[in-house]
């Protein structure tokens, strides 16, 4: 069937083509030919084949056979097969993405994801990752972290890679240009970027109406089954099969922080799953510090009392969680996770970019760039981090591990350290859609291979 489709493909543009005869006369085709034309019977149009040159005649037949081929081949494998197809072929399309200036490479790939240019994960998960949290079920714990998809303009093909979980933002209340370009540097050796982006946001108003056409969309698939009570475990979430965070930040300019992820936790909170307070940039000037042990908890109450205040349907208000960086010493990760605990936060991020530069790319001269670095050189440090908080935490408070994942070793390694959901963000940037599915099949073996039958019997196991 698909062969028959791409022949009459061909047929269609290839070969049926009108081209103006060369011995038709000119006022024939012209609204002012004389009568004495007009009586004169029209000499036949013949269709010609439009010639091509030799070279131009190679391409399309190459393209021919690769239609007609991939068609052939579409038609007698399953589905399943083709989809693995289909993510191993985007490998072809990464060498292009590193010629191209790292913002220009950004917008096109989301551009790519919003469109659907990307393809689209049929294949189940392994029910072992399969994990329940803020009684929202995941399909996995592998989630894309904020700053892809900074206004929420793919989130639909981002999940159809196979994402357990999409964090937009960050999105501030005011639309801003964030800090002058360039701005994003690559260190492709080293398997990082450095980024100084501050914030560029279109603005939660942008950002809600998209959401809020994605939230309809959902509630119209959804409005034939039956209500959720409070002890039932959605399945996907408010954008779809997946879930979606929301991740808030503050204007540059803006004197009154709190009044800032207020503004976003209006706006916003309807249409996330769970919502992220981002105060750990080091792009915009003072944000962190607000992860000090008083400025932290006066702005977690203020937030979630704008959460609370809310009406809420059965399924009640999204998770609030605070996202914290790397560069925080002993005394802060215990005040931090003294107010987390006190203050009953749903959640941790840990963690954001690093203003450090760890000796694996001291020697690079784009290291002397400012802004925050991620990658794998972040992986050792948030990792340790991430540890020394689910320890401080007791274990009572889910953590989502972010910073280096580039395998499913690396994830692996971040769940036994403390993390019930891990993120990605910089290896996806270099090793695109492909690098999903492995991810998740070397999970999945790490897993097995130690004996564990689930994601929550490994997280925290290097703690205990």
């Amino acid at each position: 069937m698909a062969t028959r489709v791409a022949l009459k493909f061909v047929r269609k543009c290839f070969l049926n083509r009108n081209v103006k005869p060369n011995n038709v006369p000119r006022n024939y085709f012209c609204s002012g030919a004389s009568t004495a034309s007009a009586n004169t019977p029209p000499p036949p149009i013949r269709q010609k084949v439009p010639h091509f040159p030799k070279k131009g005649r190679l391409f399309t037949a190459a393209g021919i056979g690769l239609l007609i081929g991939g068609g052939a081949y579409a038609s007698t494998v399953d589905e399943a097969t083709f989809c693995g197809w289909l993510f191993n072929a985007t490998k072809l399309v990464n060498p292009f993405f590193a010629f191209l200036d790292p913002e220009a490479a950004h917008r096109l790939a989301v551009t790519a994801a919003a469109r659907g240019w990307v393809p689209v994960e049929k294949r189940p998960d392994p029910t072992i990752l399969e994990i329940e949290v803020w009684g929202r079920r995941f399909s996995n714990p592998v989630g894309l972290s904020a700053g892809f998809d900074k206004n929420a303009e793919a989130v639909e093909g981002l999940l159809g890679l196979g994402f357990g979980f999409v964090e937009v933002g960050s999105v501030t209340p005011v639309p801003q240009e964030g800090n002058p370009k360039p701005r994003i540097f690559r260190l492709p050796n080293e398997g990082a970027i450095i980024n100084r982006c501050g914030f560029n946001s279109e603005g939660i108003v942008a950002v809600a109406k998209r959401l809020g056409a994605q939230h309809g969309k959902r509630k119209l698939e959804t409005s034939s089954s039956s209500s959720v009570t409070a002890d039932d475990v959605v399945q996907g979430g408010k954008a779809g099969p997946g879930i979606l965070g929301v991740n808030l930040g503050k204007n540059k300019t803006s004197e009154d922080a709190a009044s800032d992820y207020v503004q976003g936790v209006h706006t916003l909170s309807q249409y996330a799953d769970y919502l992220v307070v981002n105060i750990s940039s080091p792009n915009t000037p003072g944000l962190r510090q607000l992860q000090g042990r008083k400025q932290l908890k006066d702005l977690v109450k203020k937030v979630q009392a704008a959460r609370d205040e809310m009406q809420w349907a059965e399924d009640g208000p999204p998770p609030l969680l605070v996202k914290i960086a790397p560069d925080l010493s002993k005394q802060d990760l215990e005040d931090i996770a003294a107010v987390a605990l006190a203050l009953r936060v749903d959640g941790l991020i840990i963690s954001n970019t690093t203003i450090q530069r760890p000796q694996s790319v001291i020697n690079n001269p784009v290291a002397e760039e400012s802004g925050g670095l991620s990658g794998k050189p972040l992986f050792n440090l948030s990792t340790d981090i991430l540890k020394d908080m689910y320890i401080l935490t007791k274990g009572k408070i889910p953590l989502i591990g972010c910073g280096g994942i580039s395998s499913g070793e690396d994830a692996y390694k971040k769940i036994r350290a403390g993390a019930t959901l891990v993120q990605l963000y910089t290896a996806f940037a270099y090793g695109g859609p492909a690098l999903i599915p492995k991810i998740k099949a070397e999970l999945a073996e790490c897993l097995e291979k130690d004996g564990f039958k689930s994601i929550y019997e490994a997280v925290g196991a290097d703690c205990r």
